[in-house]
């Protein structure tokens, strides 16, 4: 039976409609508390989100549901399947205004944000020495209060950005659901694995 990782919070609803109306899933199941469910052919664990790359590549699930910016941070070794129309948000650099000209200039910044590894890597390929400050939420305060020069991190509407006080500097990456898939787990579960992926197609 095939284990499936699905993302507790944003990506949730979406995931489990997606897969509803393909009839993967049904009525009968609850996203409330219970974190592995069996529903038809399907084993469900609900996880964080941060952590379905590493369910999916150590082999816990075949399968995965996740964000492309989870997947990249956690540099998890799975395959990439197909690409889905929801979660689509941009990884940016942000801070206050009145920083823009100091980030376009300054040879060291110190960077607040929930993506360490993307972050090292992005200012990296740049040349520009940074301090990663890594937080695991309400990443928006650290350059209010002077924690931080700067942020890395999501944007989808700029509501909370806005609301904040602050504007976006850069853009550096662009990021939408993905379904991952276990390496060897591919291989044992091919057909299976390809009749899902073919279904997932004819709806796109």
């Amino acid at each position: 039976m095939l284990k499936l990782a699905l993302p507790k919070g944003r990506l949730l609803d979406d995931s489990l409609k997606l897969l509803a109306s393909l009839g993967f899933l049904d009525k009968n199941f609850s996203s409330d508390r219970k974190l592995l469910q069996r529903l038809n052919n399907f084993e469900v664990l609900l996880v964080k989100p941060f952590d379905v790359p590493k369910y999916v590549e150590k082999g816990a699930a075949q399968l995965g549901i996740a964000g492309l910016d989870t997947i990249i941070e956690s540099k998890a070794d799975v395959y990439h399947l197909l690409k889905l129309p929801f979660g689509i948000c941009t990884l940016c650099v942000a801070g206050k205004p009145e920083s823009q000209s100091f980030y376009e200039r300054a040879s060291h910044l110190r960077v607040a944000s929930k993506y360490p590894n993307i972050t090292f890597e992005f200012f990296s390929k740049r040349a520009r020495s940074c301090e990663i400050i890594h937080l695991s939420g309400s990443v928006e305060l650290a350059p209010i209060v002077g924690l931080s020069d700067i942020i890395l991190d999501l944007v989808q509407t700029g509501q909370t950005l806005r609301e904040n006080g602050l504007v976006v500097f850069e853009k550096v990456l662009e990021s939408s659901a993905v379904f991952i898939c276990n390496r060897s787990g591919y291989r044992l579960y091919r057909e299976e694995i390809l009749k899902l992926i073919s279904s997932l197609e004819g709806i796109y």
